[in-house]
């Protein structure tokens, strides 16, 4: 059976120059080397590749920084991006690595908790994200069912790094960096901008998201000096104002489609925004409209 390209050696395990069509998140090439002193990379490469240092160690050299790494930690690369790695000469590092690239890499690799200003992070405290690897390198051929088991071993992993991460944010309730508040915040806007129409609640958005209500309420109030619970009532409001103003859908159609099951309750809230009601500021708007066009002597 043809198999994609794999090396098989006793210090270089490596599958590479995969094809997977896969458009959220697809694997590029996976392995496990045993470096000799000074083995070293220098370049730019064009996926997102993540190294998982198993022992020994080595120095990691992008945007114009230098870290020594040890085993027990991992580091990313950004596509793009000129890097130096390289094995140290007394203690060369074992590490296995995977290289990814998709529409939804970059958002991926932030859950994970990287960024680039973060970097180097450490290996999760269990060994399931090597068992991914080992069952990675079992499936080399170009079969359809061996790309779907390469696909979702990937995602596999990647879950493992998310749910690796998480657990240490909620169990060391460490506030969040700069990156993590960003990088949540920016995943919670998004997630409220595609369903803010249905009857979502804060707590939704932290389990999509992947932490707690407190924290997700902390990087909001660290990135946009507001609270979730606000942000979520204003985008609605906003979007109300835009369909009052916009089309001819009824108050209660309005409400329905920014979120609203009670008429009466998202009357309150848009009142408490505008300080006006829904039916007043279409009347509003529409006045201003018309003095817009109305002729400067018209009485």
């Amino acid at each position: 059976m043809q198999t994609v390209k794999y090396t098989n050696s006793s210090d270089f395990h490596c599958l590479e120059d995969l094809q997977e069509d896969a458009l959220d998140v697809a694997l590029v090439h996976m392995g496990k080397e045993d470096c000799k002193p000074y083995h070293a990379f220098s370049g730019v490469r064009t996926e997102y590749i993540i190294h998982f240092v198993l022992s020994g160690s080595g120095f990691y050299s992008a945007n114009g920084n230098t870290w020594p790494i040890k085993a027990g930690q991992m580091f990313l690369i950004y596509p793009d991006t000129p890097v130096v790695y390289c094995a140290d000469r007394y203690t060369p590092w074992t590490y296995t690595w995977v290289g990814f690239h998709g529409l939804s890499a970059d958002t991926l690799v932030k859950q994970c908790g990287f960024s680039k200003s973060s970097l180097i992070l450490p290996t999760p405290a269990n060994d399931e994200y090597l068992q991914c690897f080992e069952e990675l390198l079992a499936h080399v051929s170009l079969t359809f069912s061996d790309r779907l088991y390469r696909q979702s071993l990937l995602l596999k992993l990647l879950a493992t790094l998310v749910e690796s991460h998480t657990r240490a944010l909620l169990e060391n309730r460490q506030p969040l960096s700069n990156a993590d508040s960003n990088a949540y915040v920016s995943r919670a806007i998004d997630y409220i901008n595609e369903l803010y129409m249905q009857d979502i609640r804060v707590t939704d958005i932290a389990q999509k998201v992947g932490i707690s209500r407190s924290h997700l309420n902390a990087a909001f109030q660290k990135e946009l000096h507001l609270s979730i619970q606000r942000f979520l009532i204003d985008f609605r409001m906003h979007r109300a104002a835009n369909l009052l103003v916009s089309t001819s859908l009824s108050v209660k159609e309005i409400a329905g489609h920014v979120g609203y099951n009670d008429q009466l309750v998202f009357s309150k809230a848009f009142k408490k925004k505008f300080g006006m009601s829904p039916k007043h500021y279409r009347t509003y708007q529409e006045e201003l409209e018309l003095r817009k066009h109305r002729p400067p002597n018209a009485s």
